[in-house]
C-alpha cells in the first residue's frame, strides 16, 4: 500500500501525563483500531525528546476519504475522546502529501 495522504499532529499532555498518553496513542494500533486498518501505512508515536509530555504522532493512508471514513468509526472516536480528556490544549496539525519513503518498524 501506499500513502497518498498523511498529518504530523503534536499533542500536549496535561503535566505528567504524558506516558498515559503515549499508551493509550498506541492503542490505535490494536486489532479493530484505526492504525490497525490496512489503509493505515504509517502510524509513530514519538516523545519530544525534551519535554516527556509532548507527544508527536505520524500517519500515512491511503487516501484522505480513507482516513476520514475510519476515524468516524466508533473505535477512533472512542480513542480520540480519551485522548481529548489527557490534552493540556488543542493539538497542533500539519497535513501532508507523501512523495516517497519508507517505514519498516
Amino acid at each position: 500500500m501506499i500513502a497518498h495522504y498523511g498529518f504530523n499532529a503534536t499533542l500536549t499532555a496535561r503535566p505528567g501525563m504524558g506516558g498515559r498518553l503515549v499508551d493509550l496513542l498506541l492503542t490505535g494500533l490494536d486489532e479493530g483500531s484505526p492504525g490497525a486498518s490496512g489503509h493505515c501505512v504509517v502510524y509513530l508515536v514519538s516523545r519530544s525528546a525534551s519535554d516527556p509530555d509532548v507527544v508527536h504522532v505520524t500517519e500515512g493512508w491511503t487516501s484522505e476519504e480513507d482516513h476520514h471514513r475510519i476515524f468516524a468509526g466508533e473505535a477512533a472516536r472512542a480513542i480520540v475522546a480519551q485522548v481529548d480528556e489527557l490534552l493540556a490544549g488543542q493539538p497542533e496539525y500539519t497535513d501532508y502529501v507523501p512523495v516517497r519513503g519508507r517505514a519498516a518498524f
